[in-house]
Order: structure tokens, then C-alpha cells, then sequence
């Protein structure tokens, strides 16, 4: 177990914070992925925390003589790096999306006009039809359809 905190160059999704933080407790760094993102979407301290420990906290490789000013430079310079990085992927898959990309979002849209369509009808038998009940059941089959291709892949 590691006993010094570094955010983690190798295995980096973002800034190397989970991987960081995993080795330094000593635990699946997946287990610290889920906490960040469920404190992300429960009351969004978990992105904030996750930017200031990207900020303050050394890269492995950065070494041990840097300051606090070297250490948040560096981690604020990352921060923009991969902003554009982002920003440069968006405008990629805007420019020029994937021809899958656009079968998925017409089925998409399909869906979701047949299903305000079906409610606005009021027909008896389709009472069970409720946005509470249909949007976990559309994510539950998006999840499913992705296993699936993820496994046929492999």
C-alpha cells in the first residue's frame, strides 16, 4: 500500500484521482469510481472534490521536490488540456457523426414520441404506461443492448 497520495499516471480515465486514491486505501479503484459518481449525481460534491484533488494533488510522475504551485499548475493545466480535448472530440462527433449514431437517435426519438403518444390517447388498457415506470424500463434495455454488443464483440 502506497502511503503517499499521487494522482495515477497509468489506468487514467481523467486525472488519475480514483486510481490515486484506490492504491493509497488500498482498495478496487472501480469501488472508488462509483463513490465519485454517485456523490456526483446525489448533490454534485463529488465533481467538486474531484477537480480540487485534481488540482492538489502531485502526479506520480511529477516528483517530490514540486510545490503546491508547481502541483496545481500542472493540475490545472490538465484540466484545460483535456477540456479541449473534449471540446475537440464534440466537435468531431458533431461535424461528423457515425452513421450508427443517427439510426439510434431516429429509433430514439420514435420511441419516446410513440410513448407520449400512446399516453395522450388514454386508451384503458395502456393505464400502466407512466413516465415513472417507462424511463428505468428504456434504460434497462439500453443497458442490455449494450452488454450484448460489448460480448459479441469480445
Amino acid at each position: 500500500m502506497n502511503r503517499k497520495l499521487y494522482r495515477c499516471a497509468t489506468g487514467a480515465m481523467l486525472g488519475g484521482v480514483c486510481g490515486g486514491l484506490a492504491e493509497f486505501l488500498g482498495i478496487n479503484v472501480t469501488i472508488v469510481r462509483a463513490f465519485f459518481i454517485l456523490f456526483a449525481l446525489t448533490n454534485g460534491i463529488g465533481l467538486m472534490v474531484y477537480l480540487l484533488l485534481w488540482v492538489i494533488v502531485p502526479r506520480e510522475d511529477l516528483g517530490r521536490k514540486a510545490t503546491l504551485g508547481d502541483i496545481a499548475r500542472s493540475g490545472a493545466g490538465e484540466i484545460v488540456d483535456r477540456a479541449r480535448a473534449v471540446r475537440d472530440d464534440l466537435q468531431h462527433t458533431v461535424t461528423d457523426p457515425h452513421p450508427q449514431a443517427r439510426i439510434f437517435l431516429g429509433a430514439a426519438l420514435l420511441l419516446v414520441g410513440l410513448f407520449f403518444m400512446l399516453q395522450n390517447l388514454d386508451v384503458p388498457w395502456l393505464r400502466w404506461l407512466d413516465r415513472d415506470l417507462i424511463w428505468p424500463a428504456l434504460l434497462i434495455l439500453a443497458g442490455i443492448a449494450l452488454l450484448l454488443r460489448w460480448f459479441r464483440n469480445d
